[in-house]
């Protein structure tokens, strides 16, 4: 069970003041002082300084921070854990977040292994971007969040799932001998904070490139949507193989990839760093590769 000075504490960290935090837990703010008092004795150092009215964390307030976040986090899955297994033995539901691209065309096959195999219990899945799976998985959101972007090392521990062509396409045309040779289309992408538009951004800016060089910008949340724009028009969009394929067999896109624009991207399962269930997440992530690579090639 979590110490209560440790929650008085990570309340103080979320709300900005020990006011606030006491209000929170319903207890009396000299109590979340002393609750304070007594985790920097225990530790030997000051987790809060104050700057003017301000009150903030120090450095090692800011790594207590972090590590008893993560402590936190695990107790509601350990409690979710038991709980599950108190009733008729049932294993507890899997938290999973998946980006847009691997929600769409790799979490299906997923699921249907999970359902084959018995593997695993439950699953309950949430979709976004990078940023808010990070975010969800900081919160104790989720228990494993499946990923494009990139994400801090420092903070996540990381398993890679599949190694994904990443590829310019087109209604039709001849394909292109260089980047330059894009430009003078519309150029379709993905929302601000998606991991297909950040690896894009960072691809282009390579070769002193930006969204604005090209001829229009269409942004847009949906991938069949972007699918469809770029099929009925003379736009291009750059995407993941696997997202494309069956428009790809069909004719009705064509890679357009410029060869110096050539791309592999990882796809990753990451969880928070430190979690007492990381060699479990590491081990799914890993047999969920095996699934989806089965002749031991990554992608």
């Amino acid at each position: 069970m979590l110490d209560y000075r440790v929650r008085s504490f990570l309340a103080v960290c979320s709300l900005g003041s020990y006011t606030r935090a006491a209000a929170e837990l319903h207890i009396t703010q000299p109590a979340i002082t002393q609750h304070i008092r007594a985790l920097e004795a225990h530790y030997g150092c000051a987790l809060f300084e104050r700057s003017g009215r301000a009150m903030r964390l120090t450095p090692a307030g800011e790594l207590a921070q972090r590590r008893l976040t993560v402590a936190a986090n695990d107790e509601g899955r350990l409690r979710r854990e038991l709980a599950a297994r108190a009733d008729e033995g049932e294993r507890r539901t899997l938290r999973l977040g998946c980006t847009r691209t691997i929600a769409d065309y790799l979490a299906p096959r997923l699921l249907a292994h999970i359902t084959r195999t018995g593997g695993q219990g439950s699953v309950a899945m949430r979709v976004g971007n990078t940023a808010e799976l990070t975010a969800a998985l900081d919160a104790g959101a989720l228990d494993l969040a499946l990923v494009e972007g990139s994400f801090d090392r420092s903070r996540f521990d990381a398993e890679v799932l599949s190694r994904e062509s990443y590829i310019a396409v087109a209604r039709a045309g001849v394909r292109p001998a260089a980047l330059d040779e894009l430009l003078d289309r519309e150029l379709v992408v993905r929302e601000e904070g998606s991991g297909t538009r950040e690896i894009l951004e960072r691809l282009l800016g390579s070769h002193d490139v930006s969204l604005g060089d090209f001829a229009g910008l269409i942004e847009l949340g949906s991938i069949p949507v972007i699918k469809a724009v770029v099929e009925e028009g003379d736009a291009v969009t750059f995407i993941y193989r696997i997202a494309v394929e069956n428009e790809l067999a069909s004719g009705a896109l064509v890679d357009v990839t410029p060869p110096d624009l050539a791309l592999e991207h990882d796809f990753t399962g990451i969880w928070e760093r430190g979690s007492i269930y990381g060699d479990e997440l590491r081990a799914l992530v890993v047999q969920w590769r095996e699934h989806l690579c089965p002749h031991g090639a990554v992608g």
